[in-house]
Order: structure tokens, then sequence, then C-alpha cells
């Protein structure tokens, strides 16, 4: 970039410097097989049709009614979809699949200790199970349609039999993450306003049988102080008959599943016929602020959103075994372990462990022995296994014909090696963009027809036109390698519909940055506002460069996470990095960069150079780290992330903020300690601290 053009980067705008990566297209064996390649449904789905091109993925679904509105536009923001049609979620994805598909796999349990036999739950099992759930829920605890019900299960199969129990009823699920604590659920308790709480006594993590139950009198404790009363307690137990944890059942209020099933055998519900905009979940985002934010998911277009999209990006086929290695208290559990792939008939992996456990060859181990041919995990887990056992995949006979990256962007020197070794050049990889509030893809490529770039999601899926917008709300036009907030100028189907109980934060959260009138009833003048900063390309493709919120202005040259991190992870021995903005008396906030290595390599001043080396290459000296501090582990949560919030507060001395839910708080005081001690001896210390920091600096020996 030359100097005139870095003089017309203003701080509405993020700087890029990626490089763009070459195309690879799939084989033409996977082209041959695949359930989408009539390359005329780009033209189907070009704006010109627009809404009515949804109907596709709706007609993947059995209506009671259909619909008399595919899209009604007259209260924005909140649209609705397929107004008029009634169905329900439950039926579309056991019952209809019993005739043709009773012995058919609907999901394989893997449990974390290998000694322990699958579980093999097939759709005429998961008929009966479900039914007789959805009986005891309307029988024993009394809910009905509109009732919302809170779940707080790990991942096992009695999770996806709760939800869809709830769904045959029209009861509104709310699955809190199992690795969230028992505060977490209570507020979530206290905002849904349920009075029923589904839990597990017990489950595996790391070798250990962890006690759960007692996240659940933690939950109802705090959700009595919110001024919400839990009336049930149902435990499921992880070994029916045998309790697992040593936390004691409340006399009247807790309750064994398993016991009271048995006065519910052979019971059949019949299905609750629900309108499509009518609420099937809500899933609540995972911030650690203020009041949970409950995205409020409806059925019909939800539903026919997910559908469509495991089918046309997944490629899943009846023969297919289908493993996503994510968790159902995500979003991505929801749309593409549960109502997804089960509205396709699909045969799915549930494991319930960590990936590395007991060594990073397990997933592929399960790979091989269950004959997995489509994976799907996150970068996070990618890094983790790359880390762990970069040479594992190799060990192993298994061959997939398709893998899925999701959760965040994936470097693409991450993406090379799931390729190119997980993938063994073989699998087509689909990358994918999405949040917890869009309810499925939204950017991402068509595998038989649109080829991979690493680092890349690709256009927008089909039916989503994404546009990008500098803080002015002017358009940053294709190839012009600049960055900025990406948005989706129109509605789909799968997009949430409302913030639970709070309408008004929903307008100021998603739309009313870029609003263009808020009286008018055109979906044009409401873009949705992602919160993530992106690039495109001349081609069309995206790049997403990190949460606008993550961005680090250095001297007003403002510069994405994502592209700092995917340089370190260049250097042979990173394993993991993460970048955070530090003060800087003089730039007000530089870059610093926190990384732990592959095993066999040993922390040295010469990585720390080569991470800064690699980061000037190929970025530039703006966006160069004051700091490298390489660590033995990065604070993860349970689910593998890399808490960025918690190294940020130590690399600018202040409070990290509640640990309690990370998957090892123990590293936290490692780091801070070491990071700290070591801004104190070279004198790099913000003059304007709070007491709080003050006292840590003191703890060093630091003058302050």
């Amino acid at each position: 970039m030359s100097r005139g053009e870095q003089d017309q980067i203003s701080e509405s705008q993020i700087a890029s410097h990626w490089r763009e990566e070459e195309f690879i297209s799939p084989g033409a064996g996977f082209i041959a097989q695949a359930n989408m390649a009539d390359a005329k449904v780009l033209e189907r789905f070009a704006i010109e049709n627009y809404p009515e091109y949804f109907r596709e993925y709706a007609d993947l679904l059995t209506w009671d009614q259909y619909w008399h509105t595919t899209l009604d536009t007259s209260n924005p923001p909140f649209w609705k979809w397929f107004a008029g049609g009634k169905l329900n979620a439950s039926y579309n994805c056991v019952d209809r699949h019993v005739a043709a598909h009773k012995n058919k796999a609907a999901f394989i349990w893997v449990a974390e200790p290998e000694d322990e036999q699958d579980r093999v739950i097939t759709y005429q099992d998961l008929y009966v199970r479900v039914n007789e759930f959805a009986a005891l829920l309307r029988d024993f605890c009394g809910v009905k349609a509109g009732d919302r019900v809170t779940l707080h299960m790990p991942m096992v199969p009695e999770l996806p039999v709760a939800m869809l129990a709830c769904a045959r009823l029209g009861v509104v699920h709310s699955q809190v993450f199992g690795g969230f604590s028992g505060a977490a659920c209570g507020d979530r308790i206290v905002d849904s306003g349920s009075r029923v709480l589904i839990t597990m006594d017990a489950y595996y993590r790391n070798g250990d049988l962890l006690d759960h139950k007692v996240k659940a009198d933690e939950a109802v404790a705090q959700a009595e102080k919110g001024g919400a009363s839990v009336d049930k307690v149902l435990v499921w137990r992880r070994y029916p008959g045998r309790d697992s944890s040593p936390t004691p059942m409340i006399d009247g209020r807790d309750f064994y599943v398993d016991d009271l099933l048995k006065d519910y055998r052979g019971q059949r519900v019949e299905p609750v016929s629900m309108p499509a905009e009518a609420p099937l979940f809500l899933m609540y985002t995972s911030g650690t602020t203020a009041r949970p934010k409950g995205c409020q998911h409806s059925t019909g277009g939800y539903l026919a959103y997910v559908a469509g999209t495991a089918r046309y990006y997944q490629d899943i086929h009846p023969e297919d075994v289908y493993w996503c290695f994510a968790d159902i208290g995500w979003i991505t559990g929801h749309s593409y372990i549960v109502y997804g792939p089960l509205a396709n008939a699909a045969t799915g992996v549930l494991y319930e462990g960590v990936p590395t456990y007991p060594d990073p060859g397990r997933p592929w181990r399960i790979a091989e022995r269950l004959d997995v041919n489509i994976f799907h995990t996150a970068p996070t887990t990618i890094r983790m296994l790359r880390k762990a056992g970069p040479d594992e995949p190799q060990k192993h006979n298994y061959r997939f014909k398709h893998m899925t990256t999701v959760g965040e962007p994936i470097e693409p020197e991450v993406w090379r090696w799931y390729y190119e070794v997980v993938g063994k050049r073989d699998a087509a990889i689909v990358d994918t963009w999405w949040q917890t509030e869009t309810g499925g893809f939204i950017g991402t490529t068509l595998p038989a027809l649109q080829p991979m770039k690493p680092g890349s999601c690709g256009p927008g899926a089909l039916g989503i036109f994404p546009i990008i917008l500098d803080e002015d709300g002017n358009e940053v036009e294709p190839g012009s390698g600049r960055a900025g907030n990406i948005c989706i100028s129109n509605p789909w189907p799968g997009f949430m519909q409302t913030v639970w109980g709070d309408p008004d934060r929903f307008v100021a959260t998603y739309f009313e940055k870029y609003c263009k009138d808020p009286n008018s009833k055109d979906w044009r003048d409401w873009p949705y506002v992602t919160g993530d900063g992106a690039m495109q390309a001349a081609d069309g493709y995206f790049r997403i460069v990190g949460r606008v919120d993550d961005v680090i202005n250095v001297a007003g040259h403002r510069l994405g996470t994502k592209e700092l991190e995917s340089a370190a992870l260049t250097v042979e021995a990173v394993g993991e990095a993460a970048a955070v903005p530090a003060y800087d008396e003089l730039r007000g906030r530089v870059p610093e960069m926190y990384v732990s290595l592959k095993p066999g390599y040993e922390a040295s001043s010469e990585v720390e150079d080569q991470v800064k080396s690699a980061i000037r290459q190929m970025i530039g000296p703006i966006a160069r780290p004051a700091h490298v501090w390489v660590t033995t582990d990065l604070p993860k949560t349970r689910s593998g992330k890399i808490m960025r919030r918690v190294i940020a507060s130590i690399s600018n001395f202040m409070d990290v903020g509640d640990t309690t839910t990370l998957a090892n708080p123990e590293v936290v005081d490692e780091v801070r300690i070491a990071v700290q001690s070591a801004k104190v001896k070279a004198g790099d210390v913000p003059k304007d601290l709070p007491e709080s920091a003050r006292a840590e600096i003191r703890q060093f020996g630091g003058d302050v």
C-alpha cells in the first residue's frame, strides 16, 4: 500500500493487509454426488426473486397449513416469515422419518471413557423417547405451548430428546451451555421466566466424572434472588438407576427422570401445530455483563433455513455419517447437530468429552471406527488438535468427503493443515460465517459450485446479500483492499425474531446504527449490523477480520485482531495466538500478542522475534506488537475459545473478573505474574491507573 493510499484510510475504516489466496476446487467425485450441483440455483436465489426463493427451503418441511405470505414486513424490523403457516418442529425432525428410516441411526453417542459402549438411537427409538418425555413434561410438569423450560445439560442423547419433546408441545426451550456456572443458568431462568429446569447428575470431562447436579442447586438459588421460582428440577442420570452426583436431591422439587418415565412408557403425544412465527427456542449469547441477551428464534423460518442450509451446504445424504464436533449448548449445536440434520433424516455422531482426551488421536479413532465422512468443527478445535497432535490424522484410516469450519475466522495457515492433513487433500471444505443471531450460515461457499479460498468464508450464502459499510454508512467497495462493518442488507428466515422481553434492545443493538428511516416499512432501510469487521475481494469473497469491538486502534490505524493472529500462526513453533490491545501513552493503544507453542518447542526470544517479524512483514510496521508473551497455555472457555478479555485485562493491569467458568483458571495467575512482573521491570506501566492496578504492580515491587 502506497503512502497516498494510507492517507486515505480514516478512523472509520478497518485497515486490511490480507494477501489474497488461490482458489482450490473440490474434486470431481464430490461434485458428482453433491446435493446441490445445479448452477441455476444461483440464478433462482438472485435478489430480483426475493423473498420467494426461500420457498425452496420451506418446501423441504412438512406443513400442517401452508403460508399465505412469505415475508410480512408490516412491523419492521420484526419480520415474520411464512405468515399463516403452521407446523411442528418435532414432527418434522422425527415422526415423518419413521416410515422410511425407523431402523436408521439418528444419533450415535460416544462416551468420553473409551471402554464404554456407544449408544445408537434409531429414529424409532428417538420417536418413542421424545413422545414419552413430552408426556412427562405435559402431565407431570404441567407445561403447555408458549411456556419456557430451561435446560442445563452436557453432550448426552437426553439433551436432543428434551429439546424435541419441548418442541412437540410448543414449549420454548432454553438450553444453557453445560460448562456455564449455576449462577449463569439462574440468570437465564429469571430472564426467560421458566419454572422447570432439566439437568443431568454428572458427565465426563477430561477423564473426570463431574458433579453437575450441584449447579442445579446454584441455579435455583440464583433464580430466587432474581424473583423467579423453579417448581421442578428434572435430573437425568448419567447411569440410569445409579447416582453419580454426591449432591443430594431436594424432596418435592428434584426428580430423577428415569424413575418418572416408568409411568409414561408407551405414551404418545400428538404434536401441537404451531404458527410459523411461534418461538421455538431461546439461545442466550455468552456475554458476562449486563442482562443476558436471549435470542428468540422462530419455528417455521428457523427450521426452514437450517433444513435448507444443512442439505445444500453440509451435503448430508441418508448413507452419510455426519459428525458436528460442537456442543448443543451453542447455536451451532442447535442448528447443525439437532434441527438441521434431523430435518434431513441424518445420522449424526454425538461425543461427550473433550477433543484431546485421552490423547489428540481420539477424534480420528472415532472417525475411523464409525466411518464418519462429514466432519464439522471450529477453528478453535482445529488449532488445538494441530498444536497437540499435528501428525495424528495421518495415522488413521478415515476418509472425509466434506469438512466444515465454524465459529470464528480460520487463519490460512490453519486452513491448510485442516485441508492437507485432516482432509488428506480430498475433502471439500466449507468455511462458514454466521452468529447466534443469524440462526444459520450467512457467508459460505456451496461446496460443489464455488471454489474454496483459505481464510475466506466465501460469498454470501444463498439469498443473503452482505454489504460492508464504514462508520458513516458509506459502502466500502469490493476489491478496494479496505475493511469495514459487514452488514446484511436483506432479512432471511433464520434470523432471530427479537431479544426475549426486550424489543427496544433488539432494535438498538442490531439496526439503529445504519437504519435509514425508523418509520419505514421497506426492508431495504433496515440493514442488520453484525458487529463484525470484514473486507470483500474483487471476486466477491468475504474475509472476516474480527469483531469490531476487538479492532485495535493504533494511532488512528484500525487493525483487525484476526489478521495479527493469522500472521503469528505462520511461525512454525506457534500453536495458538491471541492479539489484544494494550494502553500506550504515545499511541493510545498498541497490539500485544500472546502465543502458546506446539509440543517440542520451548519459549525463547527467538520465537518472540519471529512472531514480530512475521507480523511486520505480512501487515506492516504499524502492527508490530509491543510485546510477544510466550506462555505454556492461554486461558480458555470450556468450549476451547481463548478468553481475550482476560489476557487484555492482564496486559492493562486491570481486574480479570470472574474466571470460574474457564476450563483452565489456574493459567490466569501464571500468565498474570509472568507478564505483569516483566512489564514492571521494563517500566512499561501506564501512569493513570486505578488503585486495584497499583496494588498489582506493588506486588511485583514496582514503584507507583
